[in-house]
């Protein structure tokens, strides 16, 4: 069963940056493809972008631009870069794989940006 571990989150000011990662175990991420989600508080769980297997990446409109999905295979590892930070990010950011149907969740990392 996959485990996923995100990481990186904290407090950054307006306009800053920030580095999530996700450390899958259990299974090999280059064969699935992976997305991030974001909660703010008091609001439903909503779709930040996805990485595919072959590398390709897709985002919602409210991050393109500024949020970066990468991925690492050799450390089974997924990336989101954050740059030009507002407050509207702030909330726990989740990473997300499918595995036969099956959805897995990894605990969160919150993210605050003061403004």
């Amino acid at each position: 069963q996959p485990q996923l571990v995100e990481s990186g989150g904290g407090l950054v000011q307006s306009g800053g940056s920030l580095r999530l990662s996700c450390v899958a175990s259990g299974a090999p991420l280059d064969m699935y493809d992976m997305g991030w989600y974001r909660q703010a508080p008091g609001k439903e769980r909503e779709y930040v972008g996805i990485i595919a297997t072959d590398g390709t990446t897709g985002y919602a409109g409210s991050v393109k631009g500024r949020f970066t999905i990468s991925r690492d295979n050799a450390k089974n590892t997924v990336y989101l870069q954050m740059n030009s930070l507002k407050a509207d990010d702030t909330a726990v950011y989740y990473c997300k794989l499918v595995q036969r149907s099956q959805t897995y969740w990894g605990q969160g990392t919150q993210v605050t940006v003061s403004s």
